[in-house]
């Protein structure tokens, strides 16, 4: 018997469709690697794909991607047919779910015989579709059009049919277009897959088998949520701000994302009122489009943490579920997650980032200290040099930085949040541009130091072969990722130049086209994760480790771990007695833990603000006072 005939889906009905749709995005991903041109989506994996349902809903929480909505708002249920292939890039029409114009959207339905019943989708973050600077990523711009071409939701493809005029227009307008051209067909290919795998679904279960899995699947998730992650959240109202250090175009400042999390049995309600205004440069982050949609289910995934082990944490699937449970708040337009039309939104995964950060610092408080520490932050770098068109070169990476320290394990070392994204191997960096790697390593001491660390960093450098210019697009230069329940901040990140004579330069974590000669040496140190729980407490024979690897100084496992570690015939060894003694003597000087370590410079900040510092958004008590006791943690192996 179908399970359209039954009325209900079986459980093994469920999981095989469960499980072919997974497979299905998997699929996708790997034919848009194995076809598309641009190293930033090829190699570095910078893309996302999505299987929805005909209502637009998500149905599984792999990775995040953008939202069907544009094609409902922009075109009617007669205007929606089989052979359309529906596309845009535009940040304010977009339903939120494109946060800058370097992200192109290819999104195509999925009929079986006359009836819709899904949406496959890709993504991709693109070399280059114009504007002011290569990489259409100008940390000086003040308006989207300074960042490159913008394009509302059109037909690429309509009933078959490709509108030639449209490809060549977007191709038109970049630096690298054959790059442009290959990744957006790669797109089409892999989307198209994607469309024939849930039609053979359709085929073999029938079209209303496959609505009734849709509903399960959402439905599973929205009560896996209420039963098994926020029992273990505390009712009650929450604070926290984290900062955007620099937006490109006004003297350094601090630009606060501000959010009050009130949680109640059934949801929470995540409110960005107080959130600042909108900045001059490309910092903006518009996503209250769609009842803030797309937020919701970036910002969800956070609660796996909670989950009762990794394991578990790994099972949960965070789809389209999730917005039964969370709902949000936006203030007024003309803040930095509200901004006007037309805002520069290019380093909106500065915003993007802290948004996960305030969420965990929240649910942190709420649960005693039994989130992660805060963790590395996305930054882009890169050198551009030639003439457009002749020998016109661009080499850019998305590096990783440390993850958090949890209280179940260290943090990873040089991971990145774009799930699955990597840096350029060295060989294909060599062979395709004039640089030569000297050094890719973790960056020392960059971990926060914790009963978990942090993760470490990137340490990388770089010599230039041909003049050239470099690109900087980071932030965490200042201020640094934070430590949880007594652990501390990890380290920021630092680019500079050291040129034929040995001259440094210290390059701005925002920065444009700036010169670089050939034969110097571009170094660039990525973040660490923050440190989670009291580093007086992480065995000693770890930090041992540590210092043996290179990961941790041995001034830093004294200073941080009160551990002594000797080296001995070349050799590291612990020195036990004097360990236990300087823990006691460090455990009897030091003043009480805080919750919240967020670095010197934050620090520095406070003290010369004094009673006038804005952060009083926060809590009191965030900073000076100890920890909820969780006791020792163990480890993941």
């Amino acid at each position: 018997m179908s399970a359209s005939t039954a009325g209900r889906l079986g459980p093994v009905e469920l999981e095989v469709i469960i499980g072919t749709i997974r497979s299905a995005e998997l699929e996708i991903e790997a034919a848009v690697e194995r076809t598309s041109r641009s190293p930033m989506i090829r190699d570095q994996h910078d893309y996302r794909v999505a299987l929805f349902d005909a209502r637009g809903r998500k149905l599984t929480g792999r990775s995040y991607s953008a939202l069907v909505e544009p094609v409902f708002e922009y075109f009617g249920d007669g205007e929606i047919d089989p052979g359309d292939v529906f596309f845009w890039n535009d940040p304010y029409n977009s339903s939120g779910g494109i946060g800058h114009v370097p992200d192109l959207c290819t999104t195509i339905p999925i009929f079986h015989g006359d009836r819709l019943i899904g949406f496959s989708q890709v993504f991709g973050h693109h070399d280059d579709v114009g504007g002011s600077v290569p990489g259409s990523l100008p940390v000086h711009a003040t308006d989207m059009w300074a960042e490159g071409l913008v394009v509302p939701p059109i037909k690429l493809y309509e009933r078959g049919i490709v509108n030639d005029a449209a490809f060549k227009i977007i191709e038109r307008n970049s630096r690298l277009p054959e790059h442009l051209k290959g990744d957006i067909d790669a797109e089409i290919g892999a989307a198209r897959l994607g469309s024939k795998r849930l039609c053979d679904l359709a085929e073999r279960y029938g079209a209303d088998a496959l609505d009734l899995a849709f509903d399960e699947i959402i439905d599973n998730c929205a009560a896996t949520l209420r039963r098994e992650l926020l029992p273990k959240i505390a009712d009650g109202v929450y604070h926290w701000q984290d900062y955007i250090e620099n937006d490109g175009v006004d003297e350094p400042r601090l630009h606060a994302l501000r959010l009050t999390m009130t949680k109640t049995p059934e949801k929470i309600i995540l409110d960005f009122t107080g959130t600042d205004p909108e900045a001059k440069g490309p910092i903006n982050w518009p996503i209250d489009y769609a009842d803030g949609k797309f937020a919701r289910k970036w910002m969800a995934p956070v609660l796996r943490s909670l989950a009762d082990t990794p394991e578990r944490a790994a099972e949960i699937d965070m789809n389209e579920g999730v917005l039964d449970v969370i709902e949000m708040k936006f203030p007024e337009k003309g803040t930095l997650v509200t901004p006007n039309f037309g805002k520069a939104t290019g380093m909106r995964f500065f915003i993007l980032l802290r948004s996960l950060g305030v969420f965990a610092a929240c649910l942190s408080k709420a649960t005693g200290g039994r989130m992660p520490a805060d963790h590395e932050t996305i930054r882009i770098w890169g050198l551009h040099g030639g003439t457009t068109g002749s020998g016109f070169f661009l080499f850019r990476e998305v590096l990783g930085g440390g993850g958090p320290g949890r209280p179940w394990a260290d943090g990873s070392d040089v991971v990145h949040v774009v799930p699955n994204s990597r840096n350029l191997p060295a060989e294909f960096s060599e062979t395709r541009y004039p640089v030569l790697i000297e050094k890719l390593a973790l960056a020392t001491d960059s971990c926060g130091a914790g009963l978990r660390r942090g993760g470490c960093g990137y340490d990388k450098q770089v010599r230039v072969l041909e003049d050239s210019q470099l690109l900087s697009n980071a932030d965490r230069a200042l201020i640094s990722t934070y430590g949880v329940n007594g652990g501390l901040h990890g380290g920021t990140y630092g680019i500079k130049v050291v040129d034929n004579h040995g001259e440094e330069l210290a390059v701005a974590g925002m920065s444009d086209n700036i010169p670089v000669t050939a034969g110097s040496v571009v170094r660039i140190v990525t973040t660490g994760g923050g440190g989670w729980g009291d580093p007086l407490d992480r065995e000693a024979d770890w930090v041992r480790y540590d210092v043996e690897c290179g990961l941790v100084s041995v001034e830093a496992a004294a200073a941080d771990y009160g551990v002594v570690v000797v080296n001995e015939s070349g050799v590291t060894v612990l020195d036990e007695s004097g360990t236990n003694a300087l823990r006691s003597k460090m455990r009897g000087q030091r003043d009480a833990l805080q919750f919240f370590d967020r670095g010197p410079h934050f620090e520095a900040i406070k003290r010369a603000n004094g009673v006038n510092w804005p952060d009083s958004w926060n809590d009191p008590d965030d900073y000076a006072v100890a920890p909820t006791p969780i006791g020792t943690q163990k480890a993941a192996s």
